[in-house]
């Protein structure tokens, strides 16, 4: 039988940093080898090439997002049926979430292609471009169902306490993918259709790898029953995810808005939007991986009802989060040029980048906190405001970059994208600080406010 990992008992700090370690490795070589295929493409074929692969980063976003939020969604419900040690529900949930993701998984395949080119015109898209990112983009979608697989086989995994199987896979499939890239890209000369074709093959990979672990798993071993009578499963299913799909994408609309004014400033600037996109995305994951870690671990503690270790949890995951925004926001503070020269040749999208990357260094510590306490929210069965804040995200995006667009320039969109984590984290934080007190309020015997170290209690649990 494969191992399952029960986070309702034992020490809460190593707890979570055994499960956090892999999936923050697994986190960060994903984001290694897309900042990896990016070099290779600005490299290896140029500054254009670069601003059209960049240019889908919204769309697919947009798109991917939504099946990732979905899919979490989906994790929440069955990471607290496991921590419940209700097995037969759990069964049927994940029998309803593989339904609901095939269907999807059409829709979105459906969409996506049918209505790419109409969105990169919107976008205003340069003529330059535009070819090279409809290339990329019909083949990322095209491969939509081995995204989706991906995410919802890591998802379970994640709910059931595996991080390091979805860690092995991404080793495997970032060598494949970043061997390929550059076995495309600069031997075949393939183009950006070279580096689309690298990630589908990688992502395939990984989604086998998760896959064939799933099925060794004997408590979760489906039977033709399990897919039977599930209506009630699929209700409770979507009530978690769409909330949680509809608060990325609406994420996504606010980043195509911004991606709209990039655009329309030229390609210097599409190009060092990109880059300074890849290097947000690969340093905030020390903190998004803490909020993955988070869900997991209070999704089977609040199903279990062990309220006490939520809030120790939520702690570890928080220092963890302020530690990524202290190493990464430097970083990106002190050293924008260093980093710029990575990925950019020419000396006018470098410039450029090194007035975003300071803003957005300055302000990381919004989003990393936002990772944790959102995923908290969500965890505890609350997906509405993490919902609302994505809507506020977007309103922030759009009402900032408008309002210093003329003033500011391109630094504009930097403003405009810290402003937005700063409302959502915000809103969240004040969500969480609620939901906490209610819970406490209903268990007057657990201490909400006053230092109790449950890991010496549990520990023998």
């Amino acid at each position: 039988m494969a191992q399952t990992y029960d986070m309702t008992h034992g020490k809460v700090t190593p707890l979570i940093l055994k499960f956090y370690f892999p999936l923050f490795f697994t986190s960060m070589l994903q984001q290694i080898y897309t900042v990896a295929d990016t070099a290779i493409v600005g490299k290896g074929i140029g500054d254009n090439a670069l601003a059209a692969v960049g240019n889908m980063s919204a769309i697919t976003f947009l798109i991917f997002g939504f099946a990732m939020g979905l899919t979490n969604g989906f994790s929440v419900s069955i990471a607290q049926s496991f921590g419940a040690k209700q097995y037969e529900k759990l069964r049927h949930y994940i029998a309803s979430a593989v339904c609901l993701a095939a269907g999807i998984a059409v829709l979105l395949t459906f969409l996506g292609t049918f209505f790419l080119k109409q969105i990169l015109t919107l976008m205003q898209t340069d003529a330059l471009i535009i070819q090279d990112s409809l290339t990329y983009g019909y083949i990322l979608l095209g491969g939509m169902t081995a995204t989706i697989a991906y995410n919802l086989c890591a998802a379970i995994l994640r709910a059931l306490g595996d991080s390091k199987t979805p860690f092995l896979a991404i080793i495997v499939s970032s060598v494949v993918n970043v061997t390929l890239d550059s076995l495309f890209v600069f031997v075949f000369k393939f183009g950006v259709a070279g580096a689309a074709i690298a990630t589908l093959i990688a992502q395939v990979l990984s989604t086998f790898i998760c896959l064939t672990k799933l099925l060794r798993i004997d408590v979760i071993h489906l039977e033709k029953q399990d897919f039977c009578s599930n209506r009630p499963y699929f209700m409770e299913l979507l009530t978690n995810g769409i909330p949680m799909a509809l608060m990325n994408s609406i994420t996504a609309i606010g980043c195509i808005v911004i991606q709209f004014f990039v655009n329309g400033m030229g390609i210097p600037y599409a190009s060092a939007y990109s880059a300074c996109n890849k290097y947000i995305n690969l340093f905030m994951q020390p903190a998004c991986t803490a909020g993955y870690a988070a869900s997991s671990f209070i999704s089977q503690n609040y199903g279990a009802k062990q309220y006490r270790r939520i809030k120790e949890g939520l702690k570890v995951c928080m220092s963890i989060a302020a530690i990524g925004y202290l190493i990464f926001g430097t970083a990106m503070v002190f050293f924008p040029r260093q980093l710029a020269l990575l990925m950019l040749n020419e000396e006018e999208s470098i410039a450029l980048a090194m007035q975003y990357l300071p803003i957005s260094g300055l302000l990381l510590f919004a989003v990393d906190f936002l990772f944790v306490v959102r995923s908290a929210v969500q965890a505890m069965g609350h997906p509405t405001i993490p919902m609302i804040s994505g809507i506020a995200e977007m309103a922030m995006r759009v009402i900032m970059v408008i309002l210093l667009h003329d003033i500011f320039g391109f630094r504009a969109t930097a403003i405009a994208e810290a402003s937005a984590w700063v409302a959502a984290f915000l809103l969240n934080g004040i969500a969480l600080h609620h939901y906490l007190r209610g819970l406490f309020k209903q268990h007057p015997h657990l201490p909400f406010w006053h230092k109790h170290t449950c890991d010496s209690a549990h520990a023998n649990a």
